[in-house]
């Protein structure tokens, strides 16, 4: 599962890192929660690429009202080509959501311990999302949303939780961008990443509530380790 993540990373390096522009403006935050704005990167018709803020928790175009989004902040790797929930996101609608890290909660004897997880080498990275567009009626607004894939953990993160983001690095950013994209291809791209990739450090607990949001979230706390196992 993937419920809370950070992204800080300043918009203007980010959109040289993914070729993509952005007329957003994107402030840092720590704790990004489910239904406020995730920072994405879709591919436009012209091919071209744009960073933008789209509402977490994806709402499926058929969907009577929205509250169904707050369920759907994740898809399953194994069923997102087939659940009716996302077919047709998968199949048209692909994204990137961008994140400097992402938080999980292990469960122990003394309570659940979060955990921030990051790249080794630091600096953004892209997870596979998908986004749709919904109305209310035909002559109320539109609204945006997206969800994030997780898929089954490497061994880093399965002493933590049993599912991880499905995060897309070198040529898998474009493949999965891509409108020309198979389904097997894509299927074969959501993938955990290698043990080496990514880096964990226990945080403080303050992250537990969407209400802080502040550099000091993906600090390592006082009593903190480094090795989830």
């Amino acid at each position: 599962m993937c419920g809370r993540f950070a992204f800080y990373t300043p918009a203007e390096a980010v959109v040289h890192l993914f070729d993509a522009s952005t007329s957003a403006t994107l402030t840092p935050r720590y704790n990004i929660a489910p239904t406020q704005a995730a920072p994405v990167i879709r591919r436009h018709e012209d091919g071209s690429r744009h960073l933008e803020p789209l509402r977490w928790g994806l709402i499926p175009f058929w969907a009577k009202e929205p509250g169904i989004g707050n369920r759907m902040i994740n898809a399953r790797a194994e069923t997102v080509a087939d659940k009716p929930a996302f077919r047709r996101a998968f199949k048209q609608q692909r994204c990137l959501v961008l994140a400097d890290g992402f938080y999980e909660w292990q469960k122990t004897a003394g309570g659940k311990i979060p955990w921030f997880i990051s790249l080794a080498a630091g600096g953004p990275f892209a997870m596979a999302g998908m986004w749709e567009r919904w109305r209310e009626s035909d002559a109320a607004p539109s609204l945006d949303t997206c969800t994030i894939i997780t898929t089954h953990p490497n061994r880093m993160m399965s002493a933590l939780h049993n599912r991880m983001p499905a995060i897309l690095t070198g040529a898998a950013v474009d493949h999965w961008l891509d409108p020309a994209s198979g389904r097997e291809e894509l299927v074969n791209l959501l993938e955990p990443v290698n043990d080496e990739t990514l880096t964990a450090v226990a945080v403080s607990r303050r992250v537990n509530s969407p209400a802080n949001d502040d550099p000091g979230l993906i600090e390592p706390a006082s009593d903190s380790t480094s090795d989830p196992g």
